[in-house]
């Protein structure tokens, strides 16, 4: 029974490298190809091309940190786990940092690049091909696309071409919003909330992993950031959705940190404290 038990756990731990292994990869072949739509749609992002590669460098370690943290613990054990991890979340500030101070890119969203939506594009209608020729009706005053401007089926939409127009106008206008300024104290949140997984890290190794004072510490950084930030006014769709991805966060953190001071009671709750970690981890942003 004993040599049956070690058999399954060793395979339900190589199922969830494996199944991470898929994950990280598949994420890595999305950022690919809509890095190629881009192009073949002329849709770029709205930034320079060093902040390009910086975002995307940061898009590329966040796809792939938690499989690395798993495969270095399978390889090097617990101290390759958390080497990999402050090389990470190190790698991340660096240029979350960079992004903050030297391009002033504003709040940090996650993903750092959004996503295409697929289901939405349509080809970018090339300079000096005339507009869609439509015909209304004389007595319905229906607008109807004439059969000579009908594009092929891949691409057609099915509505009239001025809710198209209105479409791909409201699509390009949401993906060239610029970042809210920040001022100094909106500046130094920021600051504070890219460095808190470093800092949470620096406390974990000065009070052990046991202890619930890293997880006091992340809270107040974590509260303290969304305070100074609740003062901006007029954020884009972006940023308004990363505030509240962030409130969600916290409340994550909140479990964990209230088990821990109820263990100061009751000490059994403490053995839940390593997995709680690990979704902490994994929604840093």
């Amino acid at each position: 029974p004993a040599s049956c038990s070690a058999s399954f756990a060793g395979r339900f731990s190589d199922s969830h490298e494996l199944s991470e292994l898929v994950y990280s990869a598949s994420n890595l072949l999305v950022l690919l190809n809509d890095w190629i739509l881009r192009k073949e749609l002329q849709q770029t992002v709205p930034v320079s091309l060093p902040q390009q590669k910086l975002l995307t460098w940061l898009s590329v370690l966040e796809c792939v940190e938690v499989f690395a943290e798993m495969g270095t613990a399978r390889v090097w054990g617990e101290m390759g786990r958390w080497t990999i991890i402050v090389l990470i979340q190190l790698a991340k500030a660096i240029l979350r940092l960079l992004l903050l101070l030297w391009y002033k890119a504003g709040i940090q969203t996650s993903p750092p690049i959004v996503p295409l939506n697929r289901e939405q594009q349509q080809p970018l209608r090339p300079q000096g091909e005339p507009s869609d020729q439509t015909y209304v009706g004389r007595r319905s005053s229906r607008v109807v696309r004439s059969l000579q401007s009908t594009p092929s089926l891949q691409s057609r939409h099915w509505g009239s071409p001025q809710q198209r127009e209105e479409t791909q106008s409201r699509r390009a206008e949401e993906m060239n919003q610029h970042p809210t300024p920040l001022g100094l104290q909106e500046t130094f949140a920021e600051s504070v909330y890219i460095t808190r997984p470093l800092l949470h890290l620096l406390s974990l190794g000065v009070w052990g992993q046991r202890s619930w004072k890293p997880w006091l510490l992340s809270a107040i950084l974590d509260i303290s950031s969304l305070s100074l930030l609740s003062d901006l006014k007029d954020l884009n769709r972006r940023e308004r959705a990363e505030l509240r991805r962030r409130t969600i966060q916290l409340q994550i953190l909140a479990f964990p940190l209230a088990w821990s001071l109820c263990s100061l009671v009751s000490g059994p709750l403490m053995d839940y404290l390593p997995a709680w970690q690990k979704i902490y981890f994994y929604n840093w942003g």
